[in-house]
């Protein structure tokens, strides 16, 4: 037993597995993102949370969209893109577009880099420009070389074990 209180487990995450590899996967606390991009049909945003730094120099970023996604041709083909970090306060931005992506009519959007929709409010913001994708399984693997940032203070909204929670640096 570990310290609470639940039995430790092993498995070889095949078929069998698929839940147990995805509940192992949510043990790693994440923050929530909000990718936009300006696709052929108009503004499009995602509620992400597989984002991730990647290089200083120079400056890149990545995140993974799912290849089940309606949306994933859009983000794939996206030559500029913004990510989101948002706040803890933010959640009900995080179930909008988890749930529509093209719903844009949110106070204080505004447009950067080749018409990506921009987001007010967020604790970070990262404009980019697509720098490279790669294959990886059922998702595509983003990475965003990044020409833009914006950020300010507060609690981050979070992601757990398939809850929603916030994290405050205080």
């Amino acid at each position: 037993m570990d310290g609470a209180g639940m039995s430790d487990q092993s498995f070889i995450p095949d078929a069998a597995h698929e839940r147990d590899f995805r509940d192992a996967l949510g043990r790693f606390a994440t923050g929530v993102t909000v990718i936009t991009t300006q696709s052929a049909q108009g503004p499009l945003g995602i509620t992400a949370n597989s984002f991730a730094a990647l290089s200083l120099d120079p400056p890149l970023v990545m995140w993974a969209p799912g290849r089940f996604s309606r949306r994933f041709a859009a983000f794939e083909q996206a030559e500029h893109f913004a990510i989101h970090v948002l706040a803890g306060d933010q959640l009900p931005l995080a179930r909008h577009f988890a749930v529509d992506g093209t719903d844009f009519n949110l106070e204080g959007v505004r447009s950067g880099e080749g018409g990506t929709p921009l987001l007010p409010g967020c604790l970070a913001r990262f404009e980019c420009r697509r720098h490279a994708v790669h294959p990886g399984g059922d998702h595509a693997i983003v990475v965003g070389e990044v020409l833009r940032v914006r950020t300010r203070a507060g609690a981050a909204l979070s992601f757990f074990a398939g809850q929603y929670g916030s994290l405050d640096a205080a």
